[in-house]
């Protein structure tokens, strides 16, 4: 198949992947409604005019609890899948992703500190838990890109994932240790948060996430050309007359910032950002100018789909949805790798 033919065969998968995940994640609920009133209801909300006429309370539980929970679970879901895709892209490391490197981990315990601290949430007009985050996962960053400058003199990829696991490790005991600490109603809802969910959010969340989701994703989507330059090493990089110093600190940056918010929105969500740009890539292939697109698109529709299973398994009641990412994610990955594997023992 060319190219061509193949992109646009992609395309129609993940268009068609994220309306039905988006709508199935709207039609399912304890109350039926049907999907033309759905598609009334969003259009409706959308543009201002009425489309549908039954009672308002049907209209409420459809925009703003179904709704809001599907878009959110999408944004976040963009966010890791993109944030892996740069990390993996720049580390040339199929295991990076946001928890290999520490940010996830270092995003994580700015999160749960809050908590822990019982801060109030109308702080600093809300954003508290993801400045916190944020802060959090970039200060990681920042202690590994110190590590691996005073280890070696320079940002060494190899260096900088080992830094990260070392880090990460490290904020996954400090974590822990809140946790400890915590009263025991606390320590539950910490318990819960760190296994990843989406539910019992609204639009608020949406709102908290959307300026981070849309300053990581340009800083990383505007790079794409620099990933594939740096794909090829650092020495052919620098030839070509690109600042490799310049460039890695602002992809990871973005790439921290997309980790931190959806962190701070929907606690620990794992295998995200490690299985998608995989799968990206073997459909499209290595060049970044689509695998970062498809990454945010696909990386959604998939999130907003596991939430929907989380919802449906053991309904009425709710899995984190940290469990199904792993469930499905660690699976499919090591057949990845294997299948990997297998295809470059046979070409030796």
């Amino acid at each position: 198949m060319s190219t061509n033919k193949r992109l646009a065969a992609v395309s129609g998968i993940a268009a068609l992947a994220v309306v039905a995940s988006i709508i199935a994640g709207v039609f399912y609920g304890s109350v039926h409604v049907t999907v033309p009133d759905i598609l009334k209801i969003l259009l409706g909300k959308m543009t201002g005019h009425i489309w549908f006429d039954g009672e308002k309370n049907m209209e409420a539980i459809i925009w703003n609890i179904r709704f809001s929970r599907v878009v959110l679970a999408f944004l976040v879901g963009a966010s890791l899948s993109l944030a892996g895709a740069a990390f993996q892209g720049l580390l040339r490391n199929p295991l990076a992703d946001p928890y290999t490197i520490g940010v996830s981990s270092g995003a994580s315990f700015g999160a749960v500190l809050v908590l822990f601290l019982q801060l109030p949430a109308t702080f600093l007009g809300g954003y508290l838990q993801p400045a916190a985050a944020i802060i959090c996962g970039l200060g990681t960053l920042l202690l590994v890109l110190f590590i691996s400058h005073f280890s070696l003199g320079r940002l060494a990829n190899e260096t900088i994932i080992l830094a990260g696991v070392i880090l990460s490790s490290f904020m996954s005991a400090f974590i822990s240790l809140l946790i400890s600490l915590s009263p025991r109603d606390d320590m539950v809802n910490i318990l819960n948060w760190t296994m990843g969910s989406v539910a019992m959010r609204g639009w608020s969340h949406v709102q908290m996430m959307a300026p981070f989701f849309v300053v990581g994703s340009v800083l990383i989507l505007l790079h794409a050309r620099e990933l594939n330059v740096l794909a090829l090493g650092e020495q052919s990089a620098q030839f070509s007359g690109m600042d490799v110093r310049k460039k890695k600190k602002v992809i990871l940056i973005g790439a921290s910032i997309l980790t931190g918010g959806a962190v701070a929105v929907s606690g620990a969500i794992g295998f995200v950002g490690l299985v998608i740009p995989h799968i990206v890539r073997l459909l499209i292939g290595a060049n970044h100018k689509y695998v970062l697109p498809f990454s945010l698109v696909i990386g959604g529709a998939y999130l907003v789909a596991a939430d929907l299973l989380a919802r449906m398994i053991i309904a009425p009641r709710e899995l984190p949805i940290g469990v199904i990412t792993a469930l499905i994610g660690a699976p499919v990955f090591a057949f990845l790798l294997v299948r990997q594997r297998m295809k470059a023992s046979t070409r030796i």
